[in-house]
């Protein structure tokens, strides 16, 4: 008895103390959370008070499907699942059975729907910045430029560990978010010499291609020679194994890649010449099999960039089947890389992407929708109609260039139309391309370093979550 009085005291002092501490401690965590907001600019290497001791990684492999919001992700597993003749919605994705997930906030500093090269420099550098620009923080004109000093890009960091760097896309090598992984400008538009302003050349800065030029990652593979001069061409061929076709980069044995495969972007997954242009997938392969005799480690970066590009042109099936062609490169990496590998899959941004509509379970997610007869249970034997009177389709986009018009002389769609690859999505709101949505995308995780993937994040902490599992500075 006596014991338990001295226990009944003991707490009582607890509470009380509890009391009095609890309030300072809400206080100062508030206060922590305004000074985290105001400074979300600046790089921070310190995890954040919830996060775990991250395992230790030796490899990392980062995900990024161009435009691959949550609604994108929802409408290519039924769409996977569908060409496997499956109702579509009970199927996953490779990433899906990912143990660790978030949500990621992807606003820019100075814009709340935000492009990909904000939102790379984000990912990869742990920076939020003005939207346009690469790898340059708000206020810090030509950063990177001559003698002005730079931020640290992924490619940087991870060589100073000693660690091999891989960046393979499906756009441009100087677009956007792959040149995050080495580049520094002002705007993501300095693609070419010929793009790079008088004054900017002037205060030393290069365009993309140059600097891609003079990257010192290990493999680099996409499309966009056309950004490139003659003399940049020769250079690279002179300095790499160079690959301008699948068989090239097929035969590339060891040492460093350059590969570039087309003028432009490379070709949508639904029209690529599998003679001519590799997949994701087999890209992939390439770079994870080569990176990987470094006894290091290293970082390597998959873009499915044509996601977003059909997205902009409204035809959901091609984004849908570059997205699935993601989904195979994530298998490829599951079934290749060590148990020392972190692999995450997320996206920069979203789009205006819909799923509406109460199609019935299984419903062709490219078709016209029908829904359940309230009487019978049963899928109705017609498709629901608009108050227009014409049916419409469960996939759409909140603007774009193929505006729903309701006029008596407009014939209503057919599946046959809808279902159609080239077919695009109507839309509400009349513009010349579709745009970029700014709720928060999906962060996916699996290995070590992934249990720091939760709850909602900023963007910018992806990249602290990189280097916390690298152990890089």
């Amino acid at each position: 008895m006596h014991n338990l009085n001295i226990i009944n005291k003991k707490t009582k002092r607890s509470r009380v103390l509890a009391y009095l501490v609890l309030p300072t401690i809400t206080l100062l965590s508030a206060c922590v959370e305004i000074q985290s907001s105001s400074h979300s600019t600046e790089k921070n290497n310190t995890p954040d008070t919830h996060k775990e001791e991250p395992g230790q990684a030796k490899n990392v492999i980062l995900f990024i499907g161009d435009g691959m919001g949550i609604s994108t992700i929802t409408a290519t597993r039924i769409f996977d699942g569908q060409s496997k003749d499956m109702e579509g919605e009970e199927n996953s994705l490779a990433f899906d059975n990912f143990e660790n997930v978030a949500l990621i906030k992807t606003y820019n500093t100075n814009a709340q729907v935000p492009d990909s090269a904000g939102t790379a420099t984000a990912i990869m550098s742990g920076y939020k910045t003005n939207i346009g620009t690469i790898n340059v923080r708000p206020g810090q004109k030509y950063e990177g430029c001559g003698s002005i000093p730079a931020i640290k890009t992924l490619t940087d960091r991870s060589h100073s560990a000693g660690k091999s760097v891989g960046i393979v896309t499906t756009t441009r090598i100087t677009h956007a978010t792959p040149a995050a992984m080495f580049a520094h400008a002002d705007n993501r538009n300095w693609e070419s010499d010929n793009e790079v302003p008088r004054e900017a050349k002037d205060a030393g800065c290069k365009s993309i291609a140059q600097q891609m030029v003079e990257s010192e990652a290990e493999i680099i593979m996409g499309g966009g020679t056309s950004k490139f001069s003659e003399n940049q061409l020769n250079t690279l061929k002179a300095n790499y194994t160079f690959a301008a076709n699948k068989a090239d980069m097929k035969n590339f044995k060891d040492g460093k890649l350059r590969a570039l495969f087309s003028k432009s972007h490379m070709s949508f997954e639904a029209d690529r010449d599998p003679a001519e242009q590799p997949s994701l997938a087999e890209m992939t392969e390439t770079a994870i099999k080569n990176l990987k005799s470094n006894q290091e480690g290293y970082v390597l970066m998959v873009e499915a960039g044509r996601i977003d590009h059909a997205h902009h042109g409204t035809n959901a099936f091609r984004a849908l089947t570059d997205a699935q062609a993601l989904n195979e490169a994530v298998k490829v990496a599951i079934e290749m890389a060590s148990e020392e590998t972190l692999i995450m899959v997320t996206a920069d941004h979203s789009h205006v992407f819909t799923m509406a509509g109460y199609p019935v379970r299984g419903n062709p997610i490219l078709g016209l929708v029908k829904s359940i007869d309230q009487t019978t249970g049963l899928p109705s034997d017609s498709y629901e109609k608009a108050l227009d009177g014409k049916p419409y389709t469960t996939l759409g986009y909140h603007n774009g260039p193929h505006l729903r018009v309701a006029s008596a002389d407009n014939r209503p769609l057919t599946n046959e139309d809808v279902q159609d690859r080239n077919y695009r999505q109507q839309t509400a709101i009349p513009m010349n391309t579709e745009t970029h949505a700014g709720e928060d995308v999906a962060l996916f995780g699996h290995g070590p370093g992934s249990e720091n993937i939760r709850g909602v994040m900023e963007q910018n902490k992806i990249s602290d979550v990189i280097d916390l599992a690298l152990g890089l500075n």
